[in-house]
């Protein structure tokens, strides 16, 4: 065990260290990952786990993309960290599970200190309260369940809730999961500043209970995935405060912000969130998975989770009732049986400390500002959206584009030939009906160097394009 652990350890260190080594983009073919990993089930087994940790390491973990990669700016990078690491193990090893306080009292207790910690990083109030789910997605999932429940009791009939186009599908596959048809969830058009428009909701809830129907929640979203946009959550909380409805706030890439002095002012409107998404593999730099939910009301988890309201048989699960004050998270969501995903933001926050978490979220909002600065200054790109919580989007533009260009094809060009050189890793996506380039800068290793990179293959990239469409539309000599 020694001997494969200390193996292990030195794989996992060389990935640490060998960020910049590696191409960001690595799509293997499914013939030649069938053809390396696609084999009989093993009937016999071995007794040097080295040969299997080099195996697995090289033909399965390093056959995808480098998400924490310098100069990966696509999606929402995750960079993970060694201390972390290290806990996943731990809590593996130990069978770690904060579900009854009878099985896993000292995880538990581990669990509530990290959700204290992360509320006291965000600014939110004392009472709230929740439990680490697997990522954004559940934990949208966990809070809308407490809002149905809460607001329609057992009859879901005629239900409506309200979003943004720009929210993301996990709100969408979450009414669904929760037996609400697509019909119920009113997907409400996007104001120009991309933004969930509180008239524009306030409006349909009227009209919808004119109708007869049942408005319950709204969510909305604070940084949008594609352009990193905050909806209007003082304006909404109010909304919901005079019709009596459920905000749950999707604060899964953005919430994070709120730790910074830059982002202070999102405290307010989480504290008036009756719910609140984070993901902390995402903009608190922790390995997947780990997502959190939190409410302001946390004893409601219970009246839609706790284990005696579904048990078939109270008998087997009689013993682990809690006593006294002790707590069983296994009656706060879904899950009864659960990893220790607290462990590694805990060990991370003791090891860095708040403040190293503030700084890196600041230098991830510092490094998209300057990659807008860098595209005002430069006459053939153009900002398309400004700097939010570390999203920016833009084009290659130029001011003499020849006739017949299409701009939208040369954005996805560009994004591919940039790829395609293995240095950077640039994606595309959609804004206003317009295809643009998209970064995402919360990566704490890339630097200003990196940004500057990249813009500067763009137009390197956007010019060969223009440049040839130009020759094969000029005039020849007869």
């Amino acid at each position: 065990m020694r001997t494969a652990g200390l193996h292990a350890l030195d794989l996992i260190i060389e990935r640490f260290t060998d960020s910049r080594t590696h191409p960001p983009l690595r799509v293997p073919s499914p013939d030649d990952l069938r053809a390396a990993l696609d084999e009989p089930l093993p009937e016999t087994g071995t007794d040097d786990l080295r040969p299997l940790l080099e195996h697995v390491t090289r033909d399965a973990l390093g056959q995808a993309t480098r998400l924490d990669h310098p100069r990966s700016f696509a999606f929402t990078p995750s960079t993970g960290n060694f201390p972390a690491v290290l806990a996943d193990a731990l809590a593996s090893a130990h069978l770690s599970v904060p579900g009854a306080w009878m099985v896993g009292a000292g995880p538990t207790q581990l669990e509530l200190t990290t959700l204290g910690w992360l509320k006291a990083l965000l600014g939110l109030p004392e009472e709230a309260g929740g439990l680490f789910v697997s990522g954004g997605s559940v934990a949208n999932l966990t809070a809308l369940a407490v809002a149905r429940d809460h607001h329609l009791g057992d009859d879901h009939s005629h239900a409506r809730l309200y979003c943004s186009t720009q929210a993301h599908p996990s709100i969408a596959r979450a009414a669904h999961l929760l037996g609400l048809p697509r019909a119920h969830l009113s997907v409400v058009p996007a104001d120009r500043a991309l933004r969930l428009d509180p008239a524009a909701v306030a409006r349909r809830v009227t009209d919808d209970r004119a109708a007869g129907l049942r408005p319950f929640a709204v969510i909305a979203t604070l940084g949008t995935t594609g352009t990193g946009t905050v909806d209007p959550l003082d304006d909404l909380a109010d909304l919901c405060d005079r019709e009596g409805l459920w905000l749950h706030v999707d604060g899964a890439h953005g919430a994070a912000a709120a730790a910074t002095a830059r982002g202070h002012g999102l405290r307010a409107g989480l504290r008036r969130a009756d719910s609140l998404t984070v993901d902390p593999h995402k903009w608190l730099f922790q390995p997947y998975e780990i997502g959190c939910v939190l409410l302001r009301r946390p004893e409601l988890l219970r009246a839609t989770f706790d284990l005696a309201h579904h048990a078939l048989d109270n008998g087997y699960l009689a013993p682990t009732d809690p006593r006294g004050d002790e707590v069983n998270l296994s009656d706060h969501g879904p899950q009864q049986s659960r990893g220790l995903r607290a462990l590694k933001l805990w060990l991370s926050l003791k090891t860095f400390g708040a403040e190293a978490f503030r700084q890196a979220i600041e230098h991830g909002m510092d490094l998209a500002e300057h990659a807008a600065a860098l595209i005002a200054d430069r006459s053939e790109l153009a900002l398309v959206t400004p700097a939010s919580l570390a999203v920016l989007t833009f084009r290659y533009h130029p001011a003499d584009a020849p006739p017949g260009w299409d701009a939208d094809a040369a954005q996805e060009h560009i994004s591919r030939a940039v790829c395609a050189e293995g240095e950077a890793l640039l994606l595309t996506t959609r804004v206003h009906g317009a295809t643009v380039l998209r970064m995402c800068t919360i990566n704490p290793g890339s630097t200003r160097d990196d940004v500057a990179y990249v813009l500067h293959q763009v137009v390197r990239h956007g010019r060969r394009s223009t440049g040839g469409l130009r020759k094969s539309s000029a005039p020849t000599d007869r």
